[in-house]
């Protein structure tokens, strides 16, 4: 049964959360803004931490890995310009917070996670949810996911050394790759785009921190 109060209030925080974290700092894509309205961050986070879900910063879901700040999620996700009728893979499942947001936007969602019990969790919350259009997969997402290629968006939730060329054989011309791409303290976002003639072109897109990307086209456990 849903506790009525405890959905409205958590409707309110989500409002909340968009209007003054995502809306304020100029997230304007309304299909982000919906789907970050649309999803209940709270569960996607540890029962012991619930009452800080819309909170504007990252939260511990356990063995050294985070959700992200509601923000970051938005503003990857914009970045990343998706289609709905689009292919995507996202390296990094987690929580399955970021997948459940790009699901909303997309045809499908592929997410690969290197920790088996965080994607046994995240498959079981996503399908309890009823997203039907993700795949968790277990496995080395520095390797991308060959016999799902090509994509029309890559996003990596986890911070690299370098960019991956696995993820970068595998994006479709005109298709789009967010990663964080640095050090193990700090990275840079990079919006990573290839053309007509597969050139690849990056931009910069500010500063963020991410747990290190590990693989073995990443960093070594």
């Amino acid at each position: 049964m849903v506790d009525l109060e405890d959905y409205n209030q958590r409707n309110s925080e989500r409002e909340a959360m968009v209007k003054e974290q995502l809306i304020f700092r100029g997230i304007w894509n309304k299909a982000v803004q919906n789907s970050m309205l649309a999803v209940p961050r709270h569960l996607f986070v540890p029962e012991a931490l619930r009452e800080y879900a819309y909170c504007d910063g990252p939260l511990s879901i356990g063995d050294g890995q985070t959700i992200s700040q509601p923000y970051i999620v938005a503003y990857m996700i914009e970045a990343l310009n998706p289609g709905k009728n689009d292919i995507v893979l996202e390296v990094g499942t987690g929580s399955g917070y970021a997948a459940a947001v790009l699901s909303r936007l997309v045809a499908m969602v592929y997410t690969v996670e290197r920790l088996p019990a965080h994607a046994k969790r995240a498959e079981a919350l996503l399908e309890k949810l009823n997203y039907r259009n993700i795949e968790v997969i277990v496995g080395d997402g520095t390797r991308g996911l060959p016999e799902k290629a090509p994509f029309d968006g890559i996003l990596v939730s986890a911070g690299a050394p370098t960019i991956p060329n696995s993820l970068l054989t595998q994006l479709k011309t005109g298709g789009r790759l967010i990663i964080p791409q640095g050090t193990k303290d700090s990275q840079e976002l990079k919006l990573i785009t290839k053309d007509a003639h597969s050139e690849i072109r990056k931009r910069s897109l500010g500063a963020v921190h991410f747990v290190p990307l590990i693989g073995e086209e990443g960093w070594k456990r």
